[in-house]
């Protein structure tokens, strides 16, 4: 049964409630027992940390963080923390949970969490975000750990904000054990232990899921044209990625705008244009274009790869794209789903869709523990094994269960979490 929306829920809560919804859509195909729904159905852990910091002026301001772990049957708690002013708890608790399915789905050895800091890191400079970030660190203590519950970058964080974290936490641990805990976030530099094809691993895997897709319905991926929302780290290399595949970009949308070019839009040189000025707005090798007429685009793929909520029951009637491959997390409503659905458009959910971040985040950490580093090309052809397996699952359950590929993903998920509940039992 859908979750009862209140009125006055905020938007984070609402997408707890699509969280929830989705999961007891899946959880009603496999027939999961009520026990384990519970045990499901909200956060393990939730915690919230204030503190203050301060700023290049001498002020100090006071900040909130979160980090919710939601699942950790199958292994440390896994997820990103995003930094952005409109971070709340409901919204991180919902990716959170889909974290835990992602992780699962992907068949890593990983629970589920999320974090967050409401903060805007482009109204700061280097320093106040440093201190902020260190600070963020000493609040969440022992509430992290290389085999308890391992951060990453996401939304408005990146390597150097988790090297920054790295740095703190080993800071807070007796010397000899220092050199030993590296793996308590992934997504570093390469210099200081991150993995080679990490900032490209979730375009990356994104580029192998849509080519697991065209391989089933025995259609030639070469060729076809692609909209992506969001031109970050994930939007700029899928972007590359599907170019390699033959893919042409024609439109681009971010917070600042979108552009159009009916030849293609070169990654490269988009991606100097939005370095400099801060988006996709004013691009000289694009026409400018009003959002709605983005999302209405006539492109074989549509890929949202920005935030939550853009695929919406007022879009979703206007989409022309035969696929929809999703980037970001939670970027289709459930309204809007049902929708796409009943038109015929495939979905390729973000549970799946995006998991090459957390595959390479394993590899990462499993090269930290055994002080070793692969090759690009060994990250490259795991990552691909790793998500074409999970893609051939998810088929497999879509056909088994004729049911929609989101809800397949999901009760691949659940059934790896409920074998493992089911052997482990509740103790005591």
């Amino acid at each position: 049964m859908p979750t009862r929306r209140s009125s006055d829920s905020s938007a984070g809560d609402l997408l707890f409630e699509t969280a929830v919804d989705q999961f007891e859509a899946a959880a009603d195909l496999i027939e999961l027992d009520d026990p384990l729904r519970r045990v499901l159905r909200a956060p393990k852990n939730e915690i919230i940390v204030s503190f203050p910091v301060e700023m290049d002026d001498g002020e100090l301001r006071m900040f909130r963080g979160y980090r919710v772990q939601h699942n950790d049957i199958l292994g440390p708690f896994k997820g990103g923390l995003r930094f952005s002013p409109e971070v709340e708890l409901g919204e991180v608790k919902a990716l959170s949970m889909w974290m835990t399915w992602k992780t699962s789905l992907a068949n890593v050895p990983f629970g589920g969490a999320k974090g967050g800091l409401a903060i805007d890191p482009r109204s700061m400079s280097t320093a106040e975000l440093e201190r902020a970030v260190r600070r963020f660190t000493h609040a969440l203590g022992s509430n992290i750990g290389p085999e308890y519950d391992i951060p990453a970058p996401d939304v408005g964080s990146n390597s150097q904000a988790m090297v920054w974290m790295m740095d703190t936490y080993q800071h807070t641990r007796g010397t000899i054990d220092r050199q030993n805990v590296k793996r308590v976030v992934t997504g570093k530099t390469i210099e200081t232990g991150g993995s080679l094809g990490r900032d490209k691993a979730t375009g990356q895997g994104m580029a192998f899921v849509l080519a697991h897709h065209y391989d089933q319905i025995n259609q030639d991926l070469r060729g076809r044209t692609a909209a992506i929302q969001g031109f970050g780290n994930v939007g700029e290399h899928a972007a590359r990625a599907m170019a390699r595949m033959g893919v042409t970009m024609t439109h681009v949308a971010d917070h600042t705008g979108a552009t159009m070019h009916p030849n293609g839009i070169d990654p490269e040189a988009l991606w100097r244009h939005t370095s400099e000025a801060g988006g996709v707005a004013g691009f000289a090798g694009g026409t400018d274009i009003d959002v709605e007429d983005f999302f209405a685009a006539d492109v074989d793929i549509l890929v949202p790869a920005a935030i939550e909520n853009q695929i919406t029951e007022d879009r979703a009637p206007n989409v022309r794209a035969s696929v929809v491959l999703e980037g970001a997390n939670g970027p289709t409503s459930t309204e809007g789903e049902h929708i796409l659905i009943d038109r015929g458009i495939e979905i390729l959910p973000d549970v799946l869709a995006n998991a090459g971040g957390v595959v390479v985040s394993y590899f990462e950490w499993l090269q930290n523990k055994m002080s070793n580093r692969w090759q690009l090309s060994q990250v490259d052809d795991e990552l691909r094994r790793y998500l074409w397996e999970a893609a051939d699952a998810v088929e497999y359950e879509k056909k088994h269960l004729a049911c929609s590929r989101r809800e397949a993903a999901y009760a691949v998920a659940l059934r790896r979490i409920a074998t493992v509940y089911e052997q482990r039992g509740i103790w005591p």
